[in-house]
């Protein structure tokens, strides 16, 4: 079943306007958010930070360049690579023309749920999209839903009925999401 999912199509079709936060004109997406959501569909993905020679025979997490400071993440979903470099950026996204530990984390932070997004979770923030593309859920497929959700109890019944109102499940990832509860009430009865 998972081979016959396309991976890039199930994460592109998530709603994550809800995990966004807005900083001056920009919009971004949480990373903590986005690799629970990615794992969700790929808990086999991976992420590697790149690292570069501090010319003393040591490594360090970021490139000096005379434009600035950049930080390179790549992303492997089902065997698939995808790379990211981002600069790194105050909170105005200017360059940093000496950044701290701090502003390195963050700006590794912003460049792996960029390549997250390279996989499709996210991607239409970027392209400056309000809300991705969904179709509607059928009665069958509500049902089929929330009978599962009902049996792991109250709290994840109204966490799925909550997902369907705010068409953070919609029929193009029922399936996925199906699968999840289905292998999540299993797991629970042995």
């Amino acid at each position: 079943m998972p081979n016959e999912i396309n991976t890039f199509e199930t994460l592109n079709s998530i709603n994550v306007n809800e995990y966004t936060e807005k900083k001056g004109n920009f919009t971004y997406l949480s990373w903590a958010w986005a690799i629970r959501e990615l794992l969700k569909i790929a808990p086999d993905a991976t992420w590697h930070v790149f690292e570069y020679s501090d010319g003393n025979g040591g490594s360090q997490p970021y490139m000096k360049t005379d434009t600035g400071y950049f930080v390179k993440v790549s992303v492997t979903v089902n065997g698939l690579s995808r790379t990211q470099t981002h600069p790194v950026l105050d909170n105005r996204n200017q360059t940093i023309e000496k950044p701290n530990a701090f502003q390195i984390n963050t700006s590794h932070a912003r460049c792996l749920a960029k390549a997250i997004a390279l996989h499709g979770l996210g991607l239409y923030i970027y392209a400056g999209e309000d809300l991705p593309h969904t179709t509607p859920l059928t009665k069958e497929q509500k049902k089929a839903l929330l009978v599962v959700a009902e049996k792991l109890g109250a709290s994840k019944h109204k966490e799925v009925s909550d997902g369907i109102d705010k068409e953070l499940v919609h029929a193009d990832n029922f399936e996925v999401t199906y699968a999840s509860l289905k292998r999540r009430l299993e797991n629970e009865s042995k």
